[in-house]
């Protein structure tokens, strides 16, 4: 006597065929799909029936393969919680999956009527990512569980967890796309087969593994440039670098979701989604795509540049405390730009786009960087006669921010990772607005400029000469004699574990006057010049000298502007114009002097401040000038960025060269403090204080109070001040429950109706969660 009794979820044979077909020989095939007790009390009011009792045992038999023939699972627990620590994704909020790839995560599969038999049970997994999943493309894989686990392709293997629950490690090979993934299950089992939907899990790039693109072999670096969700971007000037806080917070709810939103509204991704999404295992080709959706994209780029620097329409880039914000409303207004950004805020939402997809990356910061000049390697300065800067379509950016990312650089041929220029700060060419990157920095610093398309714009900009002329009617102009500064100053980052400053300039530029140097400028300039290719580095560097000023000391009289203070704003500014007579003639002159307020990008406003003087040198004398400018002066006529600039220009005569002196002059914002009233403890109420001090001798009118701190207040919390009388505080205290491991940091910003840019900041650290630091993959 034989027996078959098959399970399936299908009610297709009825029970009086079941009945009629039974006999001697039984063959059951079963397809009622119910409970284990409803089918022993079928078979025994019908199969017993038909058969004789010699059949009872085999009925028995029957019943009993209904019961265990066929493995049912119970459940699946993706185990997130540990395979986040494990993975280091566990700053991310919420209960997703989320692993890096090249590294194994583990779950459980349960099941409900037996233990696991190798022999009759089998499953096969398949993951999907995109909307066109394809094997062929890498966006699709079906794999079985069982062997060893393979970096080179999807695999999985299990061990026994207890009698009936069952431990698969799964691996996501090292070159795997990111983005989020499905996960299917097909069990056969006695062969029925069973199809489960595991859910949805999330892959991302793994600074941790060996053989990753992205691989980064020092743990503090990786805590900083992946893990840290607070940064800081550095302003100001060269000689002021000024320290302004940012939130990333690349780990906050809906983040990663969004940044895989920026993806899919890429051109590349409406073009053609599944080679879209079969190209995201490339970290060089992500950041591409990525440093285009900042702001160069037509219709759907997260920020937008002002149209002449108007923020009417918008809000201030200088009021923008962080990226969640920012990515937050881009999101939620069906992908519209959102206005306004600089290029602080631009690089700044690109680093939290990149470290949450799991690819190191800083926020770096230049002085003086032409940004569009007509000569690649001459950036022409113009003034008028009073010594005023006139905009022109060649601007010095005062500082530019741009961003770095660590990645192996497979198509240039490198075998370890190292930091690749990007710049999402779009620039006007004959093509339209184009953004720059990725480029290997050591080649920026080498004068490789023709490795990436964009590299000879970017060795432009931190290694042209500026050149000052003085506009004469007719649109005729007069070069100065004067002593101009460099290109590419003080670039500068974050440090790693502190606020502090950071000079990487050496990694961008060979030291000023080196062989080295004069190597790299050669190489460049003869990249960029055709007609200089055959040219000798000495034929190269005589060109280049005569488009410079002529120095101030071939004219035997030499200035320069020194600071007598560092005004805090409300404060008058003092500035010490020192001359001297490097000759033996006397000299008499008459000098235009004026200063002005200028923005971060160079573009000049009204002046705010001018005088004449006239001063006489005997042979060899030095003279000091004290130059006061009021603040009664510039407190109206400043732009958000503090920025003055002083010029002194000798007035024209009849015979001699036309010098010039400039300086320009950082005043610091009024400070806001921040003071914690309480040592801090995880998930219990504590306070903090904010104070702000109006020391000017005028109220202060509708003053606003914004604080901000992800992980100890969830959102930002404002509160309107009103006025703020002449020479009053206004004190706030705020209580906070601290929810996150991790370092933190409170930002607080007042604005008023003169200005929009006092802030402060207060590290908070509340521990880190279980974390683990070991290299992986090796």
């Amino acid at each position: 006597m034989e027996a078959i009794f098959e399970i399936l979820p299908s009610n297709r044979v009825k029970q009086q065929i079941l009945v009629a077909n039974n006999g001697d020989g039984i063959v059951v095939e079963f397809m009622l799909a119910t409970s284990a007790a409803s089918m022993r009390s079928f078979i025994g009011a019908n199969v017993m029936s038909a058969a004789s009792s010699d059949d009872f045992m085999m009925t028995m038999i029957i019943a009993s393969y209904v019961v265990i023939g066929t493995l049912q699972v119970k459940n699946i627990d993706l185990n997130c919680a540990e395979n986040c620590i494990e993975h280091s994704t566990q700053l991310f909020t919420g209960d997703k999956l989320i692993v890096r790839r090249g590294q194994p995560f583990e779950f459980y599969v349960h099941f409900q009527n037996r233990e696991w038999d190798a022999d009759k049970d089998k499953i096969t997994f398949t993951i999907e990512t995109g909307p066109k999943p394809c094997e062929s493309l890498g966006t699709k894989s079906v794999f079985p569980l069982g062997g060893d686990l393979d970096k080179s392709h999807w695999t999985a293997c299990y061990k026994l967890h207890n009698g009936r629950c069952l431990s698969v490690s799964m691996l996501p090979p090292v070159n795997a796309c990111i983005g989020c993934y499905s996960l299917t299950m097909c069990l056969v089992s006695c062969d029925h087969t069973h199809f489960q939907n595991l859910g949805h899990f999330y892959v991302l790039f793994n600074p941790w593994c060996t053989d990753d693109q992205v691989y980064l072999d020092n743990q503090a670096h990786r805590e900083e440039y992946v893990l840290n969700e607070n940064g800081i971007l550095f302003q100001g000037l060269p000689k002021h670098v000024t320290a302004h806080p940012w939130h990333f917070g690349q780990f906050q709810d809906d983040i990663l979701d969004i940044c895989l939103k920026i993806l899919d509204t890429s051109t590349n991704f409406l073009r053609d989604p599944a080679m879209d999404c079969s190209c995201r295992n490339d970290p060089v080709y992500l950041s591409r795509v990525l440093n285009a959706m900042i702001c160069c994209h037509k219709k759907k780029s997260i920020l937008r540049l002002p149209s002449n620097n108007s923020y009417l329409q918008g809000v201030n880039p200088s009021v923008w405390n962080g990226s969640v914000s920012i990515l937050r409303q881009w999101y939620h207004s069906k992908c519209k730009p959102v206005k306004y950004g600089h290029c602080g805020t631009f690089a700044s939402v690109m680093c939290t786009v990149m470290r949450c997809l799991g690819i190191p990356s800083r926020v770096v910061t230049g002085y003086y960087c032409p940004m569009n000049a007509a000569d690649s390697l001459i950036v022409q300065e113009v003034f008028d006669y009073t010594g005023k800067t006139l905009n022109s379509k060649e601007h010095v950016w005062i500082y530019n921010c741009w961003n770095e990312s660590w990645m192996v650089r497979k198509d240039l041929n490198q075998s370890e990772g190292d930091w690749q220029y990007l710049n999402p700060t779009p620039v006007e060419t004959s093509k339209g607005s184009v953004c720059s990157g990725p480029i290997w920095v050591k080649d920026i610093r080498n004068g490789d400029v023709d490795t990436d398309s964009d590299g000879h714009r970017v060795f432009c900009m931190l290694n042209a000469r500026r050149s000052a002329w003085v506009s004469q009617s007719r649109g005729k102009k007069t070069k100065l004699h004067c002593d101009t500064q460099t290109c590419g100053q003080c670039i500068s980052t974050k440090s790693v574990g502190s606020n502090a400053h950071e000079d990487v300039t050496e990694a961008y530029k060979h030291e000023l006057g080196s062989v080295q140097e004069k190597t790299a400028l050669c190489r460049a300039y003869r990249k960029i010049n055709p007609q200089y290719l055959n040219a000798t580095n000495s034929d190269i560097e005589k060109d280049i000298t005569s488009s410079r000023n002529r120095s101030l000391k071939e004219t035997g009289l030499t200035m320069k502007f020194t600071m007598a203070n560092r005004p805090i704003y409300g404060q008058d500014v003092q500035i010490n114009w020192v001359l001297e007579n490097v000759g033996d003639e006397i000299k008499d002159k008459k000098f235009n002097l004026c200063a002005q307020g200028m923005m971060y990008n160079e573009c000049a406003m009204d002046q705010l401040w001018k005088e004449n003087m006239h001063v006489t040198l005997g042979p060899r004398e030095v003279k000091t000038t004290l130059i006061v400018i009021p603040y009664e002066n510039y407190g109206s006529h400043l732009c958000d960025h503090n920025i003055m600039r002083v010029v002194a220009v000798s007035m024209p005569e009849s015979k001699g060269e036309l010098t010039m002196v400039q300086r320009d002059i950082l005043i610091d914002s009024l400070p806001v403090e921040i003071k914690l009233l309480e040592h801090p403890t995880l998930n219990t109420p504590c306070s903090t204080e904010v104070t702000f001090c109006n020391p000017l001798k005028e109220d202060l009118e509708n003053c606003v109070l914004n604080l901000e701190g992800y992980g100890l207040i969830g959102e930002p919390i404002t509160t309107e001040l009103g006025t703020l009388a002449a020479n009053h505080k206004a004190q706030t205290c705020v209580e906070f429950t601290p929810c996150r491991h991790g370092r933190h940091q409170f930002v607080a910003s007042v604005s008023c109706h003169k200005f929009c840019n006092c802030k402060g900041y207060a590290s908070v650290d509340m521990g880190n969660p279980p974390a683990t630091s070991v290299e992986r993959g090796a």
